[in-house]
């Protein structure tokens, strides 16, 4: 039997963050989309202005008996610059902030005591880890162009750093 949770999590272009957690083992599935803003159902020219408030993110279904919430944390560390507020690489705005949407409170406390952990890790020197960690609110799927949109494109991913 599958035990299966969820996870949200923004790191900025919601494109290459699905990707990555797309290659994870015991990730049954994954949807771009947004949440943690004040409009509802918002469309992607809406949530580009930054008026909606929402962040572009991606819901993670995943086996909990295969792969662990504490791992899928250490992926979303290492795929993202953390300390940079409202923005990844060439993409700017609140709409690509870094932030942890948890579904529990035990997804509370694992997403805090691993930002504390990398914080005294000294990964990023001097620079505070910018990331909210913040309740999930409702989230909103993307147009269907943008699922899987690397996979559609032929492409792996967009990392940029």
């Amino acid at each position: 039997m599958t035990r299966r949770e969820k996870a949200t999590f923004a790191a900025g272009c919601f494109w290459g963050v699905e990707a990555a957690f797309r290659d994870v083992k015991g990730v049954i599935s994954t949807q771009v989309g947004y949440t943690g803003g004040r409009t509802q159902d918002p469309t992607y020219e809406e949530v580009c202005t930054g008026r909606t408030g929402h962040a572009e993110a991606v819901n993670v279904i995943f086996d909990a008996d295969i792969v662990s919430y504490q791992e899928l944390l250490e992926l979303f560390w290492s795929i993202h610059d953390p300390t940079q507020l409202n923005r990844q690489g060439p993409d700017y705005g609140t709409n690509y902030r870094s932030a942890i949407f948890y579904h529990s409170d035990d997804q509370k406390n694992l997403a805090e005591g691993s930002r504390k952990k990398l914080e005294d890790s000294g990964r990023f020197g001097r620079r505070p880890v910018v990331t909210e960690i913040v309740p999930a609110t409702p989230f909103y799927p993307a147009e269907e162009y943008h699922q899987q949109f690397y996979e559609k494109q032929g492409r792996g991913s967009c990392r940029v750093w």
